[in-house]
């Protein structure tokens, strides 16, 4: 790693680090009634008995805390009354908190603590007409009076959304509880994922909704687009967070959730640089927000035939996402709930200005400079495509579990390369025989799937093939020569192959790719209930979904921020698909309600970024080098870190590794909790082992194949590609669709 660092000498000597630079580009402004709210804040955290008597705070305390200017920071357009409520709002947030610490965090009472948030619920029911139980603590009562006062005034959409992340505010503090208690720092993908819910920034987002009426159309609030902005805002709140109350989390209260501490541990590094590190983080997430506004936004608006007060909606949501940025930023410079010692007089976006300020010229220095503006975003678009790499590096030396292989692997063998010849999918131009059998998707599909009969295994591995098939398709026709409304067309045309509804009309397949989908769906149809081929739907929208953020990406040239890549990557490589051909026979051994849990999603997000990373780690080469790729978690490290190859390859194993501890860890720690608690009888506990086995199976299944397909040696890429790096795709296209494509030099 070869980011700037500043001299760690530099932090006072109260301070475990000086606070980085940050990017901070919209003015914060204040609300004109913030001295209505202070005085009406303490009156309502009085009347809840938040105050004296509670053995959580006194007056002074909730005085220096000062919600009541946070909220005017980050609520600058609210009238007088919403800013009353917001700010009773962040005022009960942060008591429960303080309040969840002195009783939960510190005795490590989890028992005491579930059975506290399981009442919290009862005080945030759907129809606000519906009777309350009487309080018993001042967060009950504060719950029940702000959720009478604010649901009104919003849909049942909303209120569905808002109660849900308050939930996971509430119920994700068990996570952090349960990390405390075994001495256990997150990795980094496991850390964001989590302080999502546990940080409490979605529920903040809620209400910008609320302060600002700019209530989010049902129809597009499930929407990429606006979950980037959530989780984009989400991350940046709390990152910053982190960086301001390290020290007091970290050294005072012995958290263990703290992004600071997360990167220390997971780098190795020192604190200074894992602080540094963070604030670049936060950075690319602000940039990432802003890039899904300009680029995102409008297309979401045209496709979806959003009518003028639904864009208006939007967009004064985005606008109220941006204001809390820059007003949260400037309450952190000045609470005195966290670090923030000479911070306000660098610190301020009000405060500073570029070029030299005076002796010493500090204000001007390069790194100051760099992120303020926020420029290392540059990096982003100037990787030159196409250079030589050579070999990918793979450090990881054994399957982290045992390989089965399926007994029918040589009739699927067979009956696959028949099937993909009989699709004409060896006629465009793409693959050809020798290649497709020298992938050997077969091969993956009897090591991920060794249970499977012939027939579903059949299934599976032609699932496989046309699926990779289908991610060479995308970028090499219908991404040569940025047209992504074509490409966007063609993704419509597939997904109109997939019905699921009874009476729902069927596509006309016209091409080689459509008809294998199409052929593969009436196959599979016949195999899976309605509710399993809707799960499967799902995978394959959001797969083809993926590519077509890749294609974008590929338009502005643009390597993708680290975050947004790790999740998204899920989907490109096809992750939610696979698992869905997994519980092939398997459907109803386990009640869907358990799929929901926190602990099965982060199981299967564990393995799926296992065998994602690995894919890139093996695939290094082939992206890079031959196909100018710009989506490989290697260089998406290496543009983030400013660091060499051979750094960026320890850290992507290391992510790996870290990964795979984790799914051991909720396995072992998480998944007998949520048992116990959903009651699961026997027929679904065994369910439920058996489906750790098929994850088991996947991981084991796709390492074996890395090693042994043809799809990745430097050999064989320079006899796919006529021993010449830069060729777009080794034949010439000739099916529908391509007849424009300029000769392959």
């Amino acid at each position: 790693m070869t980011s700037a660092t500043p001299d760690a000498s530099a932090a006072t000597p109260q301070q475990p680090f000086r606070l980085p630079e940050f990017y901070v580009v919209h003015p914060a402004r204040t609300n004109p009634h913030l001295e209505r709210a202070r005085a009406h804040t303490k009156a309502w955290a009085r009347s809840m008995g938040m105050l004296e008597g509670s053995g959580v705070w006194e007056e002074r305390d909730l005085d220096a805390h000062d919600y009541a200017l946070l909220c005017s920071y980050t609520h600058p357009d609210a009238t007088a009354e919403d800013l009353d409520t917001v700010t009773d709002w962040y005022t009960w947030v942060f008591f429960f908190d303080d309040h969840f610490l002195e009783l939960f965090k510190r005795t490590q009472d989890r028992e005491g603590a579930k059975a506290y948030l399981e009442r919290l619920p009862a005080f945030m029911p759907p129809d606000p007409t519906t009777p309350m139980p009487d309080a018993t603590n001042p967060v009950e009562a504060g719950l029940a009076n702000l959720w009478l006062r604010t649901v009104p005034h919003l849909s049942p959409a909303w209120r569905t959304r808002f109660a849900e992340s308050t939930r996971n505010l509430l119920n994700e503090s068990l996570w952090e509880l349960s990390n405390i208690h075994a001495g256990r720092i997150a990795n980094p993908v496991e850390y964001i994922e989590m302080r999502r819910k546990v940080g409490g920034a979605p529920w903040s987002a809620g209400l910008i909704e609320f302060a600002n009426r700019a209530e989010v159309p049902a129809a597009v609030a499930a929407s990429r687009p606006l979950r980037v902005l959530r989780d984009t805002f989400a991350d940046a709140v709390h990152l910053r967070n982190d960086l301001f109350s390290y020290q007091r989390e970290v050294e005072d209260e012995g958290e263990l959730s703290n992004g600071v501490l997360v990167l220390e541990h997971f780098l190795g590094c020192s604190t200074q640089e894992a602080a540094d590190s963070v604030g670049d983080l936060l950075t690319s997430r602000m940039q990432q927000f802003e890039h899904t506004v300009v680029t995102e936004l409008p297309v979401l608006f045209a496709e979806e035939a959003l009518d003028p007060a639904g864009c208006a909606a939007v967009l004064a949501y985005a606008k109220g996402l941006q204001d809390w940025q820059s007003g949260g930023h400037e309450w952190h410079l000045r609470s005195s709930r966290y670090m923030n010692e000479g911070a306000l007089d660098r610190g301020s976006a009000s405060a500073w200005r570029p070029g030299p300020t005076g002796i010493g010229l500090s204000a001007a220095d390069v790194s100051s400079l760099t992120n303020r503006l926020g420029l290392k975003r540059i990096r982003n678009f100037t990787h030159v495509p196409y250079r030589r790499v050579g070999p990918s590096q793979v450090p990881v030396a054994a399957s982290p579990f045992p390989l089965t292989l399926s007994p029918h692997l040589d009739a699927a063998r067979s009956s696959s390369n028949a099937w993909m010849a009989a699709m004409g999918l060896l006629d465009e131009g793409i693959w050809d025989e020798r290649l497709l059998t020298g992938f050997d998707l077969p091969l993956c599909a009897a090591g991920s799937f060794p249970g499977h009969g012939e027939e579903a295994l059949t299934l599976a591995a032609d699932w496989l093939a046309w699926g990779t098939y289908a991610d060479d398709y995308y970028p090499l026709v219908l991404g040569r020569g940025g047209d992504v409304a074509a490409a966007r067309l063609a993704t419509s045309r597939l997904h109109a192959l997939m019905p699921v509804e009874p009476g729902e009309p069927a596509g006309q397949p016209a091409s080689p790719l459509e008809r294998g989908l199409a052929d593969l769906w009436q196959r599979t149809s016949v195999a899976l209930p309605p509710e399993g081929l809707r799960g499967l739907r799902d995978g394959v929208d959001a797969m083809l979904a993926g590519w077509l953020w890749e294609l974008d990406n590929h338009t502005l040239h643009r390597i993708p921020d680290p975050v947004d890549y790790v999740e998204m990557r899920r989907d490109t490589f096809g992750s939610r698909l696979t698992r869905c051909l997994g519980r092939f026979g398997r459907e109803g051994e386990v009640p869907a309600a358990f799929f929901e849990t926190g602990a099965a999603r982060a199981i299967e997000a564990a393995a799926s970024d296992y065998c994602c990373l690995l894919n890139d780690l093996w695939s290094y080469q082939k992206e890079i080098e031959f196909e100018g790729e710009l989506h490989n978690a290697v260089l998406v490290v290496q543009s983030f870190f400013d660091c060499d190859r051979a750094s960026a390859v320890g850290i992507v194993a290391d992510l790996m590794e870290s990964r795979l501890r984790e799914f051991h860890h909720v396995v072992a720690e998480q998944l007998p909790v949520v048992l116990a608690d959903l009651r699961l009888d026997a027929t679904a506990c065994t369910g439920v082992a058996a489906w750790l086995r098929d994850l088991e199976h996947w991981i084991a299944g796709v390492f074996h194949w890395h090693g042994e397909t043809t799809r990745y040696p430097e050999a064989e890429l320079l006899a796919r590609y006529g021993g010449s790096a830069g060729l777009a795709y080794p034949l010439r296209p000739t099916g529908l669709g391509t007849s424009a494509l300029a000769p392959i030099k």
